[in-house]
């Protein structure tokens, strides 16, 4: 597990939902990990931040965590996410912040908490991992 797993290193994300998100991956730890995200370009038609946003940034920090976790030749896939919307923003960046809840040999839990550029909560949100053997 984690404390056997080499380096994370972060996979390509030309063309994937990250690169349209404009989600920048700022760390990734077995026991968490750290992005940003704009707002603009990621708002519902009333100038929100959309929810789906704000889930798709938990579960891109904390699956990234996971797979760190799980470590060389093994795979990370979600089996369950939540997400309280708390705060709306309209504007400027936000940070996701995934902290692990339980680090298990076959089950990650992260709480992803999704806050403004004033440090206030926007969303807090729970993904669960399996983790697999890696597939061929």
């Amino acid at each position: 597990m984690s404390d056997t797993a080499a380096p994370f290193a972060m996979p390509p994300t030309d063309g994937t939902l990250l690169a349209r998100l404009g989600i920048d991956v700022l760390e990734v730890r077995p026991d968490g990990a750290v992005g940003t995200m704009p707002v603009e370009g990621n708002t519902q038609p009333y100038g929100l931040l959309h929810g789906g946003a704000s889930a798709a940034l938990a579960e891109t920090l904390g699956s990234l965590a996971a797979v760190a976790h799980a470590g060389p030749g093994r795979a990370a896939v979600g089996v369950e996410l939540n997400a309280t919307h708390h705060r709306a923003a309209r504007g400027g960046t936000v940070t996701g912040t995934a902290r692990a809840l339980h680090l298990g040999r076959s089950v990650a839990t992260y709480e992803v908490e999704v806050a403004d550029e004033d440090g206030r909560r926007l969303c807090t949100a729970r993904l669960t991992c399996m983790l697999i053997d890696a597939p061929a």
